[in-house]
């Protein structure tokens, strides 16, 4: 077996990459080294006997290259959340850059092409119970030229084996965006604004990648919309203890007005995003606190078999660890 992975030394493709190599699959990788995090994915994967080959999927004969002979393309790498580009970016990078890689796919002889997503194409719709077969209302350019690329992939499947993934909020070793969470609850300086009812259901990465290689072998996949998300929908109250509990500490019962966090983040948006300066208050950030939305698992279980075997509790455990070995908690 023979893979490609696109977006190699992000933090799901490099876990994915070790994971096909650990199957004795043959891994090509493309991936970029922008971030210190890609960086040191970039270092791992060459720990693990992994070539990477730097570059974009806008370099069309790279990609002519690479997929010639492979079995399966996951086709991970998007525009995501830079800062101060133009909306022509996240266009060239998640749409256009979606058509090369399908047309190199159909051209290199892939027999099965996984496009990954995310959740963020539901946009202003992610509110309570989601499923496959929900309006898709996304209100910014990442969700927009997501939802575009989705459209793209499966319009191929007359050229192209194709299967949509969409990627629930994923953690896990190697996971460096909740690393600010653990951080500041080792640190007793976190505390929960709003009532912290509000529901999340994360996917540990491991499950993910389980479901990822379902959804390109399973024959019933192709043409189809999946929702990759854990099982357990965990309130944030219930999530930050549970990450105190295994770092040994816990979160103060006291919870924070939304109102006043929220006004100053409008503030610092109106007023240093025109300057091109980052805030250090945002209303993204907030959503962590605000948004509540759990996915049906029901398609990627009775289509695919897809059954997440992490908990929670474990999941935490095991990426804590992760963390203290890398020296980053």
């Amino acid at each position: 077996m023979k893979v490609f992975i696109t977006g190699g030394t992000g933090f799901i493709g490099s876990r994915l990459a070790i994971a096909s190599r650990e199957k004795g699959y043959e891994v090509e990788l493309l991936g970029q080294t922008n971030t210190q995090a890609e960086l040191e994915n970039h270092q791992l994967l060459e720990k693990h006997g992994i070539r990477t080959t730097l570059g974009s999927i806008l370099e069309k004969d790279k990609l002519n290259e690479l997929a010639r002979g492979c079995d399966i393309v996951f086709h991970l790498a998007a525009a995501q959340h830079e800062a101060n580009v133009p909306d022509e970016h996240f266009y060239n990078v998640n749409v256009e850059g979606t058509r090369n890689m399908l047309d190199a796919s159909v051209q290199g002889g892939v027999k099965r092409f996984v496009h990954g997503s995310t959740i963020g194409v539901y946009g202003s719709a992610m509110e309570g119970s989601l499923d496959e077969n929900t309006p898709l209302r996304p209100n910014n350019i990442y969700g927009v030229t997501k939802r575009e690329g989705e459209q793209l992939a499966l319009s191929y499947n007359e050229k192209l084996p194709v299967s949509v993934v969409r990627i629930s909020e994923t953690y896990g070793p190697g996971d460096r965006r909740l690393l600010k969470l653990f951080k500041a609850i080792q640190k007793n300086v976190f505390f929960v604004i709003g009532k912290g009812d509000n529901k999340h259901q994360l996917i540990y990465v491991d499950d993910l990648i389980d479901g990822m290689y379902l959804a390109a072998t399973e024959s019933k996949a192709v043409g189809e919309v999946f929702v990759l998300a854990g099982e357990e929908i965990l309130t944030t109250r219930e999530m930050v203890d549970t990450v105190a509990e295994c770092l040994g500490t816990r979160v103060p019962g006291i919870h924070a007005p939304m109102l006043p966090f929220l006004t100053a983040a409008v503030v610092f948006e109106k007023t240093l995003g025109p300057l091109g300066i980052q805030p250090p208050l945002h209303r993204r950030r907030l959503d962590f606190f605000r948004k509540s939305f759990y996915f049906s698992r029901e398609k990627a279980a009775s289509v695919l078999g897809f059954s997440p075997r992490t908990d929670f509790r474990h999941g935490v455990a095991r990426t804590a660890d992760w963390y203290r070995e890398n020296g980053l908690l």
